[in-house]
Parts: structure tokens; C-alpha cells; sequence
């Protein structure tokens, strides 16, 4: 157990929400660490809530949860010219563009002035209104704002303090369903602990499983040693192998190691 806490206290300086959490999965070789994992979950949401922060007004588009028009040339020009106005730094052009936006139903304007209220950086700063903002982009299915919705309320920037975990991951769900690797890691993550969703180890494989196929690396560590230890399905040295290659290929550190030990013990199986 100090050894994966040593390598989880390692792990502080990975910015990524899938890639740091991705490498910490690797970790989790029993997959039985719950308490240590549980903290490092934690960490990482704070981590991540952090480094979305840092995408203000440049996540102008993104994947939607559901089919949902192009923003005509004219307002997309509007939102194009308020961003350029922030990075120039002209905070009161850039302001009064992206509230005009959102008085007329442009999610990534509603995104945007939310996390300016949640980062205290508008002028009324107010949790409240960052929460409706963000719900109203979140819900017109603009999938960043999903995301930092679930990690608000997993972390209690908004909502019920302390924290909401079950609404945090009803978003974390939607932003997943859309495609989003990093909500698939955090809805693995949430039934393999039974954080704001019931405890269950073949749906947390299954999202795991589905990251991984997005090309989430930490994901593929997962699922491959999910595989090998029989956890949430049958035991399957011959996919724990695969998904390990895949990681090893996509650069984890640790899976190289790990392929070497499941080759030998199929070729142990194998009589060879």
C-alpha cells in the first residue's frame, strides 16, 4: 500500500484529466486500492477543473450530446471577435460580446461566462449564476460545460456543499455518452468505487473499455489489467496482453513491463 501511495503522491505534476489519470491507473495492478485511488479521483478532479479553467474562449465549438445547429456565419463571427478581444485583453468588449452571445442562446457564450463567475473573474462574480450558465450551455449539449459541471459538483464549486456526487456524474454520464474519453474515465472510475454511481465492475470495465478505444492510454492500462485479473469479467490473459501492447505503443511507462509478464504466463499456459 505505501508503495502505490508513493506512486500516487508522484503523480502530482500531470496536468491532463485523462492523461494524469490515466497514468495513475496503472497503479492500480490489483485494482484493489480503493482508498489510495479514491484520494488520487479526488486530486485529479481538482486537477482538471484547473486545467479547463485554462481553456477559456478557446473552446469555441466542440462535439455536442446531440445534433444541434452550426451557429450562423454572422454569430460565429460575433463570438470569433470577442475572443480575439480577450486575448487582446480587452476585458469590457470581451465581456459585453460574450453577454450579448448568451442573451441569445449561444452555448459556448453561456460556457464562457460561467467560468468566469465560477473563477471569480466577472465583475458580479456569483456561484449561482456560473451554475445556470453552465447548465444552460451543458444542456444544449456543449460537452466541456458537461464536463466541468460534473467536476464542479464532485468537487462543491457549485451546488450542495459539500459536494453532489450523483449529479456530478448524471453530467459526467451525458458528457461520456457524447464521446468524451475523460467523462468515460471518471464513469469507469465512478462504478468500479460506487462514487456517485452504484458499485459495479463490468459497467466501470465498459467505460473504461470505451476511453481506451478513444485512445485514452491510462484507460487501456485499466481495461488490460482489468483483464488480467478477472475484474468485472472473466479472466482473458489473451486481451489483458493486447491492451497492454496498446498502452506500451501509446507510451505508458509501465506497460512494457506488464506485457512481458502476461506473455509468460500465457506461454506458461501454453507449455512452452
Amino acid at each position: 500500500m505505501h508503495a502505490l501511495l508513493n506512486r500516487l503522491a508522484g503523480l502530482a505534476l500531470l496536468p491532463r484529466f485523462s492523461g494524469g489519470g490515466g497514468h495513475a491507473a496503472r497503479a492500480l495492478e490489483t485494482l484493489a486500492a480503493s482508498t489510495a485511488f479514491t484520494a488520487f479521483t479526488a486530486f485529479r478532479s481538482l486537477t482538471a477543473l484547473t486545467a479547463i479553467a485554462t481553456l477559456f474562449l478557446l473552446l469555441t465549438t466542440v462535439q455536442p450530446a446531440r445534433a444541434a445547429p452550426a451557429l450562423p456565419p454572422a454569430l460565429q463571427a460575433e463570438l470569433d471577435a470577442a475572443v480575439a478581444d480577450h486575448h487582446a485583453g480587452r476585458t469590457v468588449q470581451a465581456l459585453q460580446a460574450m453577454e450579448s452571445l448568451s442573451r441569445r442562446g449561444v452555448p459556448a457564450a453561456d460556457y464562457n461566462l460561467g467560468l468566469l463567475h465560477l473563477r471569480r473573474e466577472h465583475p458580479q462574480a456569483d456561484r449561482d449564476t456560473a451554475e445556470r450558465l453552465l447548465l444552460r450551455a451543458a444542456g444544449a449539449g456543449f460537452v466541456t460545460a458537461q464536463i466541468l459541471l460534473g467536476q464542479a459538483y464532485e468537487t462543491g464549486q457549485i451546488g450542495k456543499p459539500p459536494r453532489d456526487l450523483v449529479r456530478a456524474h448524471d453530467w459526467y454520464e451525458r458528457a461520456a455518452l457524447a464521446g468524451s474519453v475523460d467523462a468515460q474515465v471518471a464513469m469507469g472510475t465512478a462504478h468500479y468505487l460506487g462514487r456517485g454511481r452504484a458499485k459495479d465492475p463490468t459497467r466501470a470495465l465498459q467505460w473504461y473499455r470505451a476511453a481506451a478505444t478513444g485512445g485514452d492510454v491510462g484507460a487501456m492500462y485499466l481495461t488490460a489489467s482489468m483483464y488480467e485479473q478477472g475484474d468485472g469479467t472473466g479472466r482473458d490473459l489473451r486481451l489483458a496482453r493486447d491492451w497492454y501492447e496498446r498502452a506500451a505503443q501509446a507510451g505508458d511507462e509501465a506497460a512494457p513491463g506488464k506485457l512481458k509478464e502476461v506473455e509468460s504466463k500465457l506461454a506458461a499456459d501454453a507449455g512452452i
